[in-house]
């Protein structure tokens, strides 16, 4: 049996009630439970007694032990910080800070430049302790503290309960001041360029070089120096194998086919080593170095980058190699590239070796992703309806992948161009400040009215929200020419 995924901010009291129950199920011969004792046991006894529960409980989440599996949950509560719940302050120092940072919850547009105007304001807010001195770049500042205390550098405070080198990383100002000069002051007086903290428990560390590199879901953006204070960490011995700042630079968020920043951790040994000290503390629950570089070329076939697959490959990515991520949905590479429509990925992956035989629901599939009319044709009627019952989000797909020859072709077949998967096709183009797939989704019908299931909000909401400014001004442009909606 495959070892079970660990839930995120895991509750011991609930494993303890986990393993009582598997207990339970064995002395009642329960066939499951005592399937997984005999997978998971490395000696089953004749009576299983709790210990025994709690140590197959422990080895189906990748624990060699209970007692690990509870140093695992001790320190994953250690390293919990909620920054996006924490409440506003009537201190001004907490305030500013609160304001100035990413939250990765929290993040709404014009957030940041609060803290620009309260710093306006107040301007000893750069200096009124060693969290803001680190957030404002105030580098004479932050020496002289540090000269007196050393101990400075790693100690921990302020709304989020950082350290200074955190509220630095993650700190969004204008005007960002001596940030590097800073940030090596701090390292040079011990702090860890390794620190981070994980987000609501979530096991998937939120590091010093995340924040520099920003990104994520909202699609927060980069510390103004953040590539020079990237080489800065990883200089000073900061892992490379950081799987949150692949995260928000690959699967999560709008995306490109930049490579800097894989260059730069591809320099410093992404792909290698053992993973480094949050791999070493947080153990199974985090991917290896190898599985990382996986996961990364199933992103680049997914979403479309073929500069990201050249590079993998050419540091050791394996062209066949499975992402774990939910949204490879098992497949290969190759097979992802295929139906994306993402031809030159494909050719990429074929060349290095990639192979596979599509089924018939699939070929059709590529072929409309492909934007290929003859091809689709081939397959016939009876196909395409099965296709239009089964998968309406293929427009979605073709939408979110920047494919408007590929939403010509699927809105023609029948597919409707305002079928709400969560979110329409024109929500989609929004996100991606897509201005060609959005104007053709506008040619082809779409209503730029409509709103998604999630946030109520319409495809200009999405722009406006996510300041995707170049589709933001063509959606307003439609909206003044349609005039204004009666009844």
């Amino acid at each position: 049996m495959p070892i079970h995924r660990l839930p995120d901010n895991p509750s011991l009291e609930r494993l303890r009630k986990q393993a009582k129950t598997l207990l339970q199920y064995v002395k009642a011969q329960v066939p499951e439970a005592l399937g997984l004792v005999a997978e998971f046991h490395p000696r089953p006894p004749e009576t299983l007694r709790l210990s025994d529960a709690q140590l197959v409980t422990a080895r189906m989440y990748g624990f060699a032990s209970w007692p690990r599996l509870k140093e695992h949950i001790g320190a994953v509560k250690r390293y919990s910080r909620s920054p996006h719940q924490v409440a506003p302050s009537e201190e001004l120092p907490e305030e500013f800070l609160r304001l100035a940072c990413l939250t990765y919850g929290s993040d709404y547009p014009g957030r940041t430049e609060e803290a620009d105007e309260l710093l306006a304001r107040h301007p000893h807010l750069a200096t009124a302790s060693i969290f803001t001195m680190a957030a404002t770049g105030s580098a004479d500042a932050l020496a002289d503290a540090l000269a007196g205390d050393p101990g400075l550098a790693r100690a921990q405070g302020g709304p989020y309960g950082w350290d200074p080198l955190l509220y630095l990383v993650y700190a969004r100002l204008k005007v960002p001041g001596r940030s590097v000069q800073s940030a090596r002051l701090l390292l040079d007086h011990g702090a860890d360029p390794d620190t981070g903290f994980l987000w609501d428990g979530l096991t998937s560390p939120f590091t010093a070089l995340t924040g520099a590199f920003g990104g994520g879901e909202g699609d927060q953006p980069p510390h103004p120096q953040g590539l020079a204070l990237a080489r800065l960490l990883l200089e000073a011995g900061a892992s490379p194998n950081d799987s949150q700042t692949l995260y928000n630079l690959g699967l999560g968020g709008s995306f490109s086919d930049e490579t800097t920043h894989l260059e730069l951790l591809l320099e410093f040994g992404l792909g290698q080593g053992a993973g480094g000290p949050w791999h070493a503390l947080l153990g199974p629950t985090l991917q290896s170095p190898r599985q990382l570089l996986r996961e990364e070329l199933a992103t680049a076939a997914l979403r479309g980058g073929p500069r990201r697959a050249r590079l993998l490959l050419a540091h050791g990515a394996e062209a066949n190699g499975l992402g774990e991520h939910p949204a490879y949905g098992g497949r290969t590479p190759y097979e992802l590239a295929l139906l994306n429509g993402h031809t030159e990925v494909a050719d990429i992956l074929a060349a290095a070796g990639a192979s596979v035989v599509l089924d018939e629901m699939d070929a059709f599939t590529a072929a409309c992703m492909r934007a290929d009319a003859d091809a689709v044709a081939g397959f016939g009627p009876y196909v395409l309806e099965r296709a239009l019952a089964r998968s309406p989000e293929l427009i979605n797909r073709a939408a979110e992948h920047r494919r408007p020859a590929a939403v010509r072709l699927l809105a023609g077949l029948g597919f409707d161009v305002n079928h709400a998967h969560r979110a329409t096709p024109l929500h989609q183009a929004a996100w991606n400040d897509d201005v060609e797939t959005a104007r053709t989704l506008i040619e082809l019908g779409a209503d730029p009215m409509i709103k998604d299931t999630d946030h109520d909000a319409t495809p200009l909401g999405w722009a406006e929200y996510g300041a995707k400014h170049r589709v933001a001004a063509y959606l307003r442009a439609v909206a003044e020419n349609r005039g204004p909606v009666h009844g």
